[in-house]
């Protein structure tokens, strides 16, 4: 079992390798394909033909973009990401700083919405087809169904406009402590919240309500087992499999989709990072962040492989 897992999870490493590598092609090329640069994002639109060129001169805009992406991807191979166009600052410290504040996003987020999503899941595969699994099915498809920045508007406008409970900005630093954090994080975390739960509720819930017309869990129903602990003692470990799919998989949306979260409330993390960049033309710090972004989704990819093949042993053998 330990030879096969090793092998499979190689196999997913060097095919994460190839994605990281087409997404920086991807990217790079998207930027390239934008109007103007980074000069003239600077300087702005009046700026002198002459002043726009020597600042094209000096930060090397003007050699082929192939022989650009190649120092870079050189570079980058060794750790050494560069330094913005727009500030001279190293990327790498730019993102070390934001980096935190999406993962402590994204963490915070999984510690309220997983234990939720799969507790709601269990009540609406439990009371299957009755009005409180009607009530958190049509609450669910309707928080799936919402776009980010509406959900986040709506909440801002409720808790911090009307109510005035909480911060419309989330103004977050090191200094803080947890609950103080975690208040001015408040709104983006219960946004991203709202559909990660919904997500990992439907899939529960699809998951226990298909095991239910087992063999086993008939046998179960006859010796007189409640509904309860079928679910809870019989279904749900065997659910686990695509609940953990899910549950990862969510925790992937919740690293990599926060850029509208956190432009939405001007949280300070990555996300927010990488739209500056792109209004700024900063390639550099747009090609960085965009393969801190991808190596996550591919490394909780791979751990949602692994974790899916030790709660279900069927899986090993049809990789």
């Amino acid at each position: 079992m330990k030879n096969i897992l090793i092998d499979i999870v190689l196999q997913r490493l060097v095919i994460g390798i190839f994605i990281l590598f087409g997404v920086s092609i991807l990217i790079t090329l998207g930027v390239e394909a934008l109007a103007g640069d980074v000069c003239s994002a600077i300087l702005g639109q009046a700026a002198e033909p002459a002043t726009v060129a020597a600042c094209q001169a000096k930060l090397g805009l003007n050699d082929p973009m192939h022989v650009r992406y190649g120092n870079w991807l050189v570079n980058a191979i060794q750790g050494d990401f560069g330094t913005s166009l727009a500030n001279n600052r190293e990327v790498s410290e730019q993102i070390g700083k934001r980096l935190g504040n999406t993962l402590y996003l994204a963490l915070t987020t999984a510690m309220f919405a997983v234990p939720i999503g799969i507790l709601l899941g269990v009540i609406a595969a439990l009371y299957r087809n009755s009005a409180i699994d009607h009530i958190i099915s049509t609450t669910t498809l309707t928080t799936i169904s919402s776009p980010e920045f509406f959900l986040a508007y709506i909440l801002m406008a409720i808790f911090a406009v009307k109510l005035g409970w909480l911060p419309a900005i989330s103004n977050v630093s090191p200094s803080m402590g947890f609950l103080e954090r975690l208040q001015a994080s408040a709104l983006p975390v219960a946004t991203l919240a709202l559909i990660t739960v919904a997500h990992m509720m439907r899939m529960t819930r699809a998951s226990i309500v298909s095991l239910l017309a087992s063999p086993y869990i008939e046998m179960a129903k006859l010796k007189g087992l409640t509904p309860g602990r079928i679910i809870i003692k019989h279904a749900l470990p065997n659910a686990w499999s695509p609940i953990i799919q899910v549950v990862v998989l969510n925790l992937a949306y919740m690293v990599v989709g926060v850029v509208v979260i956190e432009v939405v409330f001007v949280y300070p993390g990555l996300g927010a990072l990488i739209v500056d960049a792109v209004l700024n033309r900063d390639l550099p710090v747009i090609q960085a962040t965009a393969m801190v972004f991808a190596a996550a989704y591919v490394l909780l990819f791979i751990l949602a492989d692994m974790l899916s093949m030790l709660a279900n042993p069927r899986l090993r053998h049809r990789r």
